[in-house]
């Protein structure tokens, strides 16, 4: 990770979202005291981490923090409950307290008939709820999640997400996880760490980094776009493709070189010659709730949403709100031109 600096609130949702290999996990395990920077700070409650030594870190772990991580870890010679239950044996709770402690984790998290199996007799994803259950047995001040869904299959996975955070609602529970599954990140946080190459794009609500991208990077990772240059003659005017499209955005250089990003739902279909520029449909694909269709249109291929079916061959006018056009400076900083150049 470089030059890294961020704050997260008490109780909020925070997730780290990157693709494979863009520190997102080094961030996590440096927040929990498992690597030590090689400068810089980490504080929790006004305490470095950084300086602790380990029992004093055994302490932290002990006393603030839970841990779910790709590995389950889970002790194969034990059942589900006596998993649960181990921080709890640390902490000293009674035989009795820490069984029924154990068995409202497993309840919380629909696994209270498997409490007398072992690991084994176990799926991947209900070993993974296991984790989940041991790491919150305890009601830890900040849980951090590493892909904690990733081996559920999708409705169990949605149903986990919202049980997720009603555990955490209950317990006031700080989250701190790591996805790279846009939906899980979306739904799931409060604000959304986009982190590339070892570096923070941008941090925001998920409607501000879905709705507002400051890059080009952040626009293509989070949800479908069209990131195409552009052109600004003056304020409030973009030219793409040679086509005066009108926008929302100021404070460009006459004539500065932009990326520009228009989500493929808000391309608007028109008829040919009524639009901002014209195009033919050259595919369609059924998406459930929308058509996806391809555009050719001056030179490019654009992707649009709609509700009604375009058929390839279709020649239509496309047209988009100008508050629906994001602008964006070209990347100007050596570390922002590495990201540009690997893409």
């Amino acid at each position: 990770v470089d030059n890294v600096s961020l704050n997260i609130h008490k109780e909020e949702v925070c997730c780290l979202f990157g693709k494979s290999g863009s520190g997102k996990s080094t961030l996590l395990n440096l927040i929990a005291g498992l690597e030590k920077p090689t400068e810089g700070r980490i504080l929790f409650h006004n305490k470095h981490i950084e300086r602790m030594n380990e029992d004093q870190l055994a302490d932290f772990r002990r006393q603030y923090v839970g841990f779910v991580f790709q590995s389950y870890h889970l002790l194969p010679t034990l059942t589900a409950l006596e998993n649960v239950t181990l921080p709890l044996i640390f902490k000293g709770v009674s035989v009795k307290e820490r069984n029924e402690q154990a068995m409202e984790m497993l309840e919380a998290v629909g696994l209270a008939d498997r409490a007398n199996h072992k690991p084994f007799e176990m799926s991947g994803g209900q070993q993974q709820r296991i984790a989940i259950a041991r790491a919150i047995v305890n009601e830890p001040e900040v849980l951090l999640l590493d892909e904690p869904l990733g081996a559920l299959d999708l409705k169990l996975r949605q149903d986990m997400q919202q049980e997720l955070i009603k555990i955490k609602n209950e317990l006031g529970i700080t989250f701190i996880f790591v996805t790279h599954d846009q939906e899980e990140a979306l739904t799931m946080s409060d604000r959304i760490i986009v982190m590339n190459q070892g570096l923070i794009q941008q941090v925001g609500t998920p409607v501000d980094i879905y709705n507002e991208p400051q890059n080009a990077f952040v626009a293509d990772f989070i949800g479908e776009s069209n990131i195409i240059d552009g052109v600004m003659p003056k304020d409030c005017l973009v030219e793409i493709l040679g086509c005066p499209f009108p926008c929302v955005d100021t404070g460009f250089a006459p004539n500065e070189n932009v990326d520009v990003v228009i989500r493929p739902e808000d391309m608007e279909f028109l008829e040919k010659g009524k639009g901002m520029m014209d195009g033919v449909v050259t595919s369609i694909l059924f998406k459930g709730v929308h058509y996806e269709m391809k555009v050719q249109a001056n030179g490019y291929e654009w992707l649009a949403h709609s509700t009604i079916a375009y058929h390839p061959g279709t020649e239509i006018g496309l047209y988009v709100k100008p508050e629906n056009i994001q602008i964006m400076h070209k990347p100007v900083s050596a570390a922002q031109e590495v990201i540009k150049k690997n893409e």
